[in-house]
């Protein structure tokens, strides 16, 4: 219904801005994302709109680009995952991150959202996974997607993953580290490079 809001700031906090356009107000819901990109109350601002709409009520929900949008539209279509969920997703993962965490199978990255256990995130990544190649952002290549999603096949670069996981860093860091690293090296050289590009 609504493709996209733009108009001067009137309301803000921290779960949701208002717009107004023509003398009429919107409220809508929003990640902490979105809130990091739009400027302050007074100001103007373009937010892309998502109208859910339920027996009781009409929720209107911003992002400040179409790839959250779009991210937002795939979340929503995974079972059991509503709008608030989403959204709660999004203020935890920008589309970049959320991108390479489900194409790693990192449920860890997911789960960081409130509200949002392990049973969800995997299912998250069981639904989405195949649709990441072909919908990463833009500047996240194919090859970077691909570095992901071989640490679930096994061999030393998911067992230099795991090490690098246990030691802090969240999967998709990990595996996007050893990006176009040899699959034959050892597991401690392996580790070794990945702890270099992430420190």
């Amino acid at each position: 219904m609504f493709y996209s809001i733009s108009g001067k700031i009137v309301y803000s906090d921290t779960s949701s801005v208002a717009l107004e356009c023509a003398g009429v107000a919107f409220k809508c819901t929003v990640s902490l994302n979105t809130l990091k990109h739009l400027g302050r109350i007074g100001e103007k601002a373009t937010l892309y709109t998502h109208l859910s709409v339920k027996e009781d009520a009409l929720e209107l929900f911003g992002f400040y680009d179409q790839q959250e949008l779009d991210f937002f539209r795939l979340l929503i279509g995974v079972s059991g995952v509503g709008p608030k969920g989403a959204i709660a997703i999004l203020s935890q993962n920008t589309p970049e991150s959320l991108a390479l965490s489900i194409a790693a199978g990192d449920v860890k990255a997911i789960t960081k959202a409130p509200g949002v256990g392990p049973k969800i995130a995997q299912r998250v990544i069981l639904e989405l996974k195949g649709k990441m190649a072909d919908l990463a952002p833009s500047h996240i290549s194919v090859t970077d997607v691909g570095a992901m999603q071989q640490i679930n096949m096994g061999g030393n670069i998911s067992e230099a993953v795991s090490a690098l996981t246990a030691l802090g860093f969240s999967a998709a860091d990990a595996a996007k580290a050893l990006t176009g690293a040899d699959p034959n090296m050892r597991v401690e050289d392996l580790i070794k490079i990945g702890l270099k590009k992430l420190y």
